[in-house]
């Protein structure tokens, strides 16, 4: 793990250290990145950090001690990366989901600013690589789940070569609109999308 600057005040060591206190067994610190000065005139300065398991934000109190936040991994999506001359933004959105079902309709943005670019830059791309990861997890829940409620479709190693029975017309629109659905929170590509349409037409 990189090393906090000579030059950093002791209340960010401590912070530094709290965030390494609140690890779990087995969880480590992938990337963090500390608020600039700059951007932190009226509160305590944040860190920010990326570990195995989830997203972190911690400040030290006004009065004494720690606030934190964290958020798992699945619960967050669409990061984004906004670099300016003196620092660096990060934005996610955070879903009301459980496990690996998310609920579009239920989101919230996470905005924090002013990290310096290396650093931030360092936590996006974790942060990108832990989306993309729980993304095609939900894709591939997904199609389990449609597999399921038109008894047949079969998944064959995470891809979309997908076979059914013939079923009623009902059930058939019912399929074509989870799967549009699925397209349009792009659980799966356009292209999956045509080969799984065709296939659910083909034995109306």
């Amino acid at each position: 793990m990189e090393n906090l600057d000579s030059s950093e005040d002791l209340n960010v060591k401590k912070a530094f250290d709290q965030l390494k206190s609140v690890l779990v067994a087995g969880e480590t610190v992938e990337s963090w990145a500390i608020q600039r000065r700059l951007f932190a005139l009226l509160h305590r300065r944040i860190i920010i950090a990326a570990t195995t398991g989830r997203f972190i934000i911690i400040k030290r109190g006004l009065i004494g001690g720690f606030d934190m936040n964290d958020f798992r991994w699945q619960d967050l999506g669409d990061v984004k990366l906004k670099v300016g001359i003196f620092g660096a933004d990060i934005l996610f959105r955070k879903f009301g989901s459980t496990d690996l079902a998310m609920n579009k309709f239920s989101s919230q943005i996470i905005s924090l600013i002013g990290f310096r670019k290396q650093q931030t830059q360092d936590v996006y791309r974790l942060a990108q690589a832990q989306d993309q990861s729980w993304r095609e997890k939900r894709r591939i829940r997904e199609l389990e789940e449609l597999r399921a409620k038109s008894g047949g479709l079969h998944l064959n190693s995470g891809n979309s070569n997908l076979q059914q029975p013939t079923s009623s017309s009902d059930d058939s629109v019912a399929r074509l609109q989870k799967v549009k659905e699925m397209l349009d929170n792009k659980l799966i590509s356009d292209s999956e999308y045509e080969s799984i349409k065709a296939k659910i037409i083909s034995g109306i």
